[in-house]
Parts: C-alpha cells; sequence; structure tokens
C-alpha cells in the first residue's frame, strides 16, 4: 500500500503545474546524444506524449548532426566544420534536407502515433526565413563564407499555432528559405530559441547530452540550478559560458524578453528528466528566469 500512496503524492506534487500549464506552449529541442539514441528518443517522446495529454501544447524542434555526418561519410561528402558550424555545400544541403525531413521527423512522427499521440511533421522551410550567414576568422577577424548556411530572422507562427490548437504536436527541421527559395542549413538551438520566441512560448526546453550549466566543467556537482537573466553577462565573463553554450544563451534571452517564462536545459540521457524538470517542485537542471 505504501508504494501506492508514495504514487499518489508524486501525482498531487504534480498537479499544481498541469494546472499553471495547462494549454501553454513549450518548444523542445531535441539535441545531443537524446536524438542519436533510439532508447533515448523513445523515453523523451513519450514524456512528450504525456505532457500533450495534460493540457500542454508542446512543440518539437530536433537536430540530427551525427546521422546527417554518417549519411555524409556514406556519399563520400567530405565534413568539414568552422568554428564549429558544418560548412555546407551544394551536395551538403541536399543530404541535410533528405536525412532531417525523410529519417528524423519521419520517425519521431511516426513513434509518437504509435504511442497513441497525436504528430505532424512541419517543415522549416515551410515557416523559417533566414539569411545567408558567415563566421569570422579567430585571428584575423574576416568573415568566412560557411555555403549555404543560414541565420533566421523570421518565424510565420500561424501553421504551427494551427497544428497546437487542434490538439497536435508539430514536429520541426531545423532548416529554413530565403526570400529566393534557397535552403540554408540553420542551427537548431537557435531555430528552436526563435520559435519560442515567435511564439511567447511559456518555456523553451533544451535536452541534450549535458546536465546544464555547470561552475566547473564536467563536474556535475557544480551543476547551476537556477540562473537570472541579469546575472549571465557574469557567467560569460567568468567563462562559465563560452563556446557553443554562447549563441543558444544568447538566443534564449531573446526568448525572455518576448514573452517566454523560462528557459530549461536539460540531461536527456536522465531517464523522465523532461517530466521532472517541468513537474517537480526542484527540477534537476538549469533554468534560466527573468530578472
Amino acid at each position: 500500500m505504501e508504494k501506492y500512496i508514495k504514487k499518489a503524492a508524486v501525482l498531487l506534487e504534480a498537479l499544481s503545474y498541469i494546472q499553471d500549464f495547462r494549454e501553454a506552449v513549450v518548444v523542445i529541442k531535441l539535441g545531443g546524444s537524446v536524438i542519436e539514441n533510439r532508447e533515448l528518443t523513445v523515453q523523451a517522446l513519450r514524456d512528450i506524449v504525456f505532457m500533450e495529454c495534460v493540457g500542454m501544447r508542446p512543440v518539437i524542434v530536433h537536430g540530427g548532426g551525427k546521422a546527417i555526418s554518417a549519411k555524409l561519410k556514406e556519399k563520400n561528402i567530405p565534413v568539414k566544420f568552422i568554428n564549429g558550424l558544418r560548412y555546407t555545400c551544394e551536395r551538403t544541403i541536399n543530404v541535410v534536407d533528405d536525412v532531417l525531413h525523410n529519417d528524423l521527423n519521419k520517425s519521431i512522427v511516426e513513434f509518437i502515433k504509435s504511442h497513441n499521440g497525436r504528430a505532424k511533421r512541419l517543415s522549416g522551410k515551410k515557416i523559417l526565413k533566414a539569411k545567408k550567414t558567415y563566421t569570422k576568422d579567430r585571428r584575423t577577424g574576416e568573415s568566412i563564407d560557411l555555403g549555404y548556411v543560414g541565420e533566421v530572422y523570421k518565424v510565420t507562427s500561424r501553421p504551427i499555432l494551427d497544428i497546437v490548437e487542434s490538439d497536435v504536436i508539430p514536429v520541426i527541421t531545423p532548416l529554413a528559405e530565403d526570400t529566393s527559395g534557397q535552403i540554408y542549413n540553420v542551427n537548431a538551438d537557435i531555430a528552436a530559441a526563435k520559435i519560442a520566441e515567435f511564439l511567447s512560448a511559456k518555456k523553451l526546453v533544451y535536452m541534450s547530452d549535458v546536465p546544464g550549466i555547470l561552475k566547473a566543467l564536467n563536474d556535475e556537482k557544480t551543476l547551476i540550478s537556477t540562473i537570472k537573466q541579469n546575472e549571465i553577462d557574469a557567467y560569460i565573463e567568468k567563462g562559465i559560458i563560452s563556446g557553443g553554450m554562447l549563441p543558444k544563451i544568447e538566443s534564449a534571452l531573446k526568448a525572455l524578453k518576448t514573452g517566454t517564462d523560462k528557459i530549461h536545459m536539460i540531461d536527456g540521457r536522465i531517464k523522465h528528466s523532461l517530466l521532472l524538470e517541468i513537474f517537480t517542485d526542484n527540477g534537476i537542471g538549469t533554468q534560466i528566469l527573468k530578472e
């Protein structure tokens, strides 16, 4: 009997959060080992189906780095990164398009449906507008061409809202088009933040293979559970937030300024990390709050 009482207590703890987030839009970015490991993907998607069933409106944005690299290797297309960004030639963008839409996006939607969830594929090419972007040489400061890599500046939100308002989960690929119809590869973290920004989402959740923001690199005991928006600059100056984390955080802050209440960074390798972060008092990752 005791174990059943404990289960009831867990449900009661979640009750206030379920009530608070009913009909709230939550953008979830699936990345890192979560999207590359079938077991972790299945685990995360079950949690997302649960969220939709209790009245939340999840929006999934997914990456696909390793799957894309594997397909490029199979086709003997060189893989090249500049400042951590994938150089995307014409052959590469075609592979990226194919893998994201016909492999990963399709399989995510099919799995959600297999668990009696409702999901719909939504190409980023239909809703994300981008312009060509460059990176800078770290020594000279000169601009370096990245090929077909773009920066999202606009999200057409109505197609996303039409889906979530029908109690269906949109599953979005991080590809965009410019005004001429040229396809661009875009950073999935930044795409998710832009989508959250334009939707004024209640929450933006990054699920990856790191526990959150750590004071000491690789020391999970130094996890920072809560950061306020006005503390971010100090963490950057100290080097606690650096490298590939910077553009993610900068984009997330824009979402906070336009209506998103919280940013969550959680470890998708932990079972039910999404539910633990959203529906319990303590959470397990790093949350970034408004000032």
